[in-house]
């Protein structure tokens, strides 16, 4: 792993994970998990098998959304661009097993998001078509890593986007070709890019959008030490975002290297209340200005899965909803994420 791999990606060890063990808060509460990525990366494997051992911790997991990530599921021939379409067969394909009942009821890949070069503009469109007809019935829209920052080592090798990507003729050309499909855009940016998304976003208001991660928190690199100021910059533009009413947020994310809340460095595992402790400022103000109507709650695993077990996850994010009614949990937990992604109603 690279060092700028490593600012986003911390190792999986199973041995910290197991040094805290919670039974699962609330576990009939149903949840629908709108953003893990699968893949078969060197010395990193999270495939069905490793997805099902974190879904059968203790919370009432019943479908999940697959999101672009996998530079390792590409198809290795044919067009470049069309590359992507192969993980999309990929993901659809453990849809399928899923759907056979023999790994039980969940439905896991209930959506499919794939990659896809926007800046090919009206080009880009056999490429969503490819996609749509890959996924068949579950493919949605498309995530176009848009992160960018003036410091390289914030950077993800894989996804070098300039700085002004969002605002270019061509992807906007191609962002219009996602439109005209009823596709989604999940938006994986920083906190410092948000005003570009509402640019974005009000360009293109028929394109249901969803904001990755809360908004993409750094809090290393050059911004360690600067949390106050981040929040402040990061919380104005988030009441910006949230005037666009065709804008949803997923709320997770934070256990990245990114944020820098640092649990990673600890000899044990984080409790779900240290992580609720930590979490909390950011995802209720993700909440409050947003609406639990337009947020979902996300694991973001395996990425994630450096800092915190799964159950331990669901269960802070549990804590952080428990003040919330019982409509409101239902929109965190499961409904925000099967309205965006037009999923079966689950419970």
């Amino acid at each position: 792993m690279t060092h700028s791999m490593q600012q986003h990606q911390i190792p999986v060890r199973e041995d910290w994970l197991g040094t805290c063990v919670e039974d699962a808060i609330d576990p009939a509460q149903p949840i629908i998990d709108p953003h893990h990525h699968l893949w078969d990366q060197p010395g990193w494997r999270y495939l069905l098998d490793e997805l099902l051992a974190d879904l059968a911790t203790g919370h009432d997991v019943r479908a999940t959304v697959y999101v672009q990530s996998s530079r390792s599921l590409l198809r290795a021939d044919g067009p470049g661009e069309m590359r992507a379409v192969g993980e999309t067969e990929f993901a659809n394909g453990v849809a399928a097993m899923c759907a056979s009942g023999r790994y039980g009821a969940i439905r896991a890949c209930a959506g499919i998001v794939g990659a896809a070069d926007l800046r090919l503009g009206a080009a880009v469109a056999p490429v969503l078509e490819a996609h749509a007809k890959a996924g068949g019935d579950r493919f949605r829209g498309i995530r176009h890593i848009a992160t960018w920052d003036p410091d390289p080592a914030m950077l993800n090798p894989s996804y070098t986007p300039p700085e002004d990507m969002m605002d270019s003729a061509g992807f906007r050309a191609g962002m219009a070709e996602l439109g005209k499909r009823g596709m989604t855009f999940d938006a994986w940016i920083y906190f410092h890019q948000l005003p570009k998304l509402v640019a974005l976003a009000r360009a293109f208001p028929q394109v249901p959008m969803v904001l990755d991660h809360c908004g993409g928190i750094l809090g290393i690199g050059r911004y360690e030490g600067k949390r106050d100021e981040v929040f402040a910059t990061w919380s104005a533009h988030m009441r910006d975002l949230a005037t666009c009413p065709n804008v949803m947020v997923k709320v997770g994310g934070l256990g990245m290297r990114l944020p820098g809340f640092g649990f990673e460095t600890r000899p044990r595992a984080p409790s779900s209340a240290e992580l609720a402790e930590a979490w909390r400022p950011w995802m209720e103000h993700c909440i409050e200005t947003f609406g639990a109507a337009r947020c979902m709650f996300e694991s973001n695993f395996p990425v994630d899965k450096g800092g915190y077990a799964y159950a331990i996850g669901w269960n802070a994010m549990k804590r952080i909803a428990a003040g919330a009614s019982a409509s409101e949990k239902t929109d965190l937990f499961w409904r925000s994420a099967a309205r965006f992604y037009r999923l079966p109603e689950i419970a």
